[in-house]
């Protein structure tokens, strides 16, 4: 590997490290090749996200213009960015779909559109955009036999957007918006502007309590298709999922109040997941 792609490899796992301890401590103890691929992937994913968040809404557009070009000139074999640098390096080993790539534009292109979903249905679109593409570029880098391991993407990617979601429902709503389905909101009769108000009744957490188990019920679909064959290749992926299936349990355990504070899955607590997982991994294996 030449001076210039290591660099390229190393910008991507600076900025997952910086951005998300969750992906960059499931990833580290997998071979080199496979960590740098799916930190570039990751990277990748970070900076389109931050184009639309942290650009000015009107600079945002040509922004995701400008990465939907690199990500042409990436599958081109000429890329210009240290991310899809990366990316096309690792393309070299691995067939990281560009499809999935380019749904991940789509969805993140969603938020410059919209800030509300009528439905659950809208909803699933985003996040199968915005996160279970995610896990179809990934799972390639992992390495895969069951065809059913697509499904296990798709499901795990609705089931870790929705977590995010329902962990960052007062946070999102400081910035105007609201993923929680419209058809939600009036089923358990609790209107968005209370949502603005950081209003928390019963009702907010009968809705919170309906929502979460519905994020379970992705995350028992996707451990229902996982291939036992295939378990060993995705021991990152499952600590992924045991870990944001810790941060609802924290959302339960605090009684659905998700008001002025973010219940993640403390550092320490994260180590110790990680650890016990992979010991687990290596007892079984």
């Amino acid at each position: 590997m030449n001076v210039s792609i290591e660099n390229d490899f190393r910008y991507c796992r600076d900025l997952t490290r910086r951005s998300a301890t969750s992906f960059y401590s499931a990833f580290r103890l997998l071979p080199a090749a496979r960590r740098d691929a799916l930190y570039a992937v990751y990277a990748f994913c970070r900076a389109v996200d931050d184009a639309v968040d942290d650009a000015d809404p009107c600079d945002a557009p040509r922004a995701i213009a400008g990465w939907r070009e690199e990500l042409e000139r990436c599958y081109r074999g000429a890329p210009t960015h240290p991310i899809t640098s990366a990316i096309a390096a690792s393309l070299e080993r691995f067939p990281i779909p560009r499809a999935a790539l380019g749904a991940i534009l789509e969805g993140v292109e969603m938020d410059l559109t919209r800030a509300r979903y009528e439905t659950f249905a809208e909803l699933e679109v985003y996040c199968r955009r915005v996160a279970s593409a995610v896990g179809l570029a990934a799972i390639e880098i992992f390495g895969y036999r069951s065809p059913l391991t697509r499904e296990y993407a798709v499901r795990l990617g609705i089931a870790l957007q929705l977590t995010n979601i329902l962990r960052d429902v007062s946070e999102d709503a400081a910035r105007g918006r609201v993923y929680l389905p419209e058809e939600d909101l009036a089923r358990f009769d609790y209107p968005a502007g209370d949502l603005f108000l950081g209003i928390y009744n019963r009702r907010f957490r009968s809705l919170m309590e309906f929502e979460c188990e519905r994020a379970r019920s992705y995350y028992r679909g996707a451990e229902a298709v996982l291939a036992p064959v295939d378990v060993p290749r995705l021991r990152s992926a499952e600590l992924m999922r045991r870990t944001y299936e810790e941060v609802l349990d924290r959302i339960v355990a605090e009684d659905y109040d998700v008001f002025g504070r973010r219940l993640g899955v403390p550092r320490r607590r994260k180590a110790w997941l990680a650890a016990a997982f992979w010991a687990e991994a290596l007892f079984r294996a």
